[in-house]
């Protein structure tokens, strides 16, 4: 997981409640470093633990990158569970920014 984004979604979470979406980070690491994590950035949402990377697997972001863990990927998924807009990293620091998601979350009408 990515501190930094992480940091920036934490301050940004009630402009995104404000436009009717819920924020969930689901990490690889396990599930005590995925609660350390969720404190460091006192998240106001969910940070799930996938050691298995079974998630990851099911979205196809494992290894895309050659290096054993799963790329950086964002997913905005709607009420019904279907993907309407994702970005998987391309490298470790390819992330959206904070601009980029709340535009398209504001495109979406959620």
């Amino acid at each position: 997981m990515c501190r930094g984004q992480l940091d920036e979604l934490a301050d940004a979470y009630p402009q995104f409640r404000e436009l009717g979406t819920e924020i969930v980070a689901i990490s690889t690491d396990d599930v005590t470093d995925a609660k350390q994590m969720a404190s460091l950035v006192n998240a106001p949402f969910p940070v799930l633990a996938d050691p298995s990377s079974e998630t990851a697997l099911a979205y196809e972001v494992f290894d895309l990158l050659d290096d054993g863990v799963a790329a950086p990927a964002v997913f905005i998924v709607d009420g019904d569970r279907v993907v309407q807009w994702k970005q998987i990293g391309q490298d470790i620091a390819d992330r959206p920014s904070l601009g980029e998601l709340l535009s398209v979350v504001q495109g979406q009408g959620n």
